[in-house]
């Protein structure tokens, strides 16, 4: 075969959909910001290129399964023992670690709330960090906090790394850059994005003079993609379109930054003479992402009932109990309802879990009125909860044909544990007090002598 006159036709990079990532979740992945740093065949050679720095980050114990083993390499300027001198207690007073029993003072029921006006003066994504429930205890590493945030200033000298949790973040107003150790990931409302533990980033707000959204710090096992059982190997949130950001650092030698940790619950700072984002290159599978929830391939009942919420799933982060999560987090995408002769919003239920839910655009279907973008409900177990009343009529009264539902993305974090209500989420003057008055208008329609019920 005359090899000169072969032709090669090479694809080009999806540089419309992610141009600066690299797609897939719990991939091992390889990224270079400057050709050659990357050292290869070894993770740490006795001078490595560009006179960088070999440094591992470590998510899980050395000794972890390999299918469960996770962790970095980093090739950096200068190693992180030169970002923790002189380290100093600071306070960040409204962001709270579990557990905080009895912080609320509030009587036992299901609890729902407006959404929380952003200030003017919210400050940084640090400083506008608001804790609503606890559950767990961070000194054991079981257990999360979920918080709302409220950003009007970027993190531009400022730096954050949590040795506590991982966060998973979900925008619901303006869009943010989060500049971490791995690159740089830019998030817009519908997207998530997740930051694992110990790693440094700091927030940058990318185009709007504010944000507002949730949060969710795992304390736990990392949040992971749950098993599909019978559905097989497509659907749900596919790995293809997680996508983790290509090498990028800053160079800021000679100016003044601060360092912020989070550590066992209380926050330390130190100041240091340069940028601590200085990853020239990387490789691994210990990465941030981030993940377009409109991407999410929903199944459900095609011919009768609603099922349980668990198909909704697109992250898990497992405890040590099979079958039972640490934290799930659960979304309620733009979907078709097509169950027959079928209640098709949720039913009725008590839950051995804790849902918190959140709504990021649109409508929730089992609560047409009072829950809006930016608000926030809790169903604490074992706590009854279910359509509200105009749900309940309109669903059990309305002819059933093919409906799209559509213009909504509402989700949830379920879990095992208890939440436990901060003070901060008691007191809001946006909590609904009446809330529960949604249920009353149910009426007794039970009669022994009529047997079908058509709504008298």
């Amino acid at each position: 075969m005359n090899v000169q006159n072969q032709t090669f036709v090479v694809a080009k990079s999806r540089a419309k959909y992610n141009d600066g990532y690299m797609p897939g979740f719990g991939n091992d992945f390889e990224t270079e910001a400057i050709e050659g740093a990357l050292p290869i065949g070894q993770n740490s050679p006795q001078r490595c290129p560009y006179g960088l720095y070999a440094e591992q980050l470590s998510g899980t114990p050395f000794t972890a399964p390999r299918k469960s083993n996770e962790r970095s390499w980093l090739y950096r300027m200068r190693p992180t023992v030169q970002h923790i001198s002189d380290m100093r207690e600071i306070d960040l007073p409204y962001w709270r670690a579990a557990p905080t029993i009895g912080e609320s003072g509030l009587p036992l029921a299901p609890m729902r709330w407006d959404p929380a006006p952003i200030p003017d003066d919210a400050g940084t994504f640090l400083t506008g960090l608001r804790t609503i429930s606890t559950g767990g205890d961070v000194f054991t590493q079981v257990g999360y906090a979920i918080h709302t945030y409220a950003v009007t200033q970027s993190m531009e000298d400022e730096y954050f790394w949590n040795a506590d949790g991982e966060l998973l973040i979900v925008p619901e107003v303006g869009r943010l850059r989060f500049f971490t150790e791995f690159g740089i990931i830019d998030a817009a409302p519908g997207e998530i994005v997740g930051i694992p533990r110990g790693m440094k980033f700091k927030v940058l707000l990318n185009g709007d003079d504010k944000a507002r959204g949730y949060i969710c710090e795992n304390y736990g096992g990392a949040f992971t993609l749950p098993e599909r059982g019978p559905i097989g190997a497509n659907c749900m949130a596919n790995p293809r379109d997680f996508l983790t950001p290509v090498a990028a650092f800053e160079q800021k030698d000679g100016t003044t930054c601060r360092v912020i940790v989070k550590w066992c619950g209380k926050f330390h700072a130190s100041e240091i003479d340069h940028s601590p984002l200085d990853v020239v290159a990387w490789h691994g599978n210990y990465t941030p992402y981030k993940y377009n929830l409109r991407h999410y391939s929903p199944v459900g009942p095609i011919r009768n009932d609603h099922a349980d919420p668990s198909i909704f799933t697109v992250l898990t982060a497992p405890s040590a109990e099979p079958g039972t999560a640490n934290i799930d987090f659960v979304i309620f995408p733009p979907r078709w309802l097509v169950a027959e002769d079928s209640f098709r919003p949720p039913w009725y239920h008590m839950n051995i879990m804790s849902e918190f839910m959140g709504l990021i655009e649109g409508v929730y279907d089992a609560k047409p009125e009072g829950f809006v973008p930016g608000g926030m409900s809790l169903h604490n177990m074992m706590l009854p909860h279910g359509p509200d009343a105009d749900a309940f009529y309109g669903a059990s009264l309305k002819e059933l044909k093919p409906e799209k539902l559509d213009n909504t993305i509402a989700f949830m974090f379920e879990t095992r544990f208890p939440q436990q209500l901060t003070k901060y989420a008691a007191e809001l003057p946006t909590l609904q007090v009446k809330y529960p008055d949604v249920w009353q208008p149910l009426r007794n329609h039970f009669d022994p002598n009529r047997p079908v019920w058509n709504g008298e």
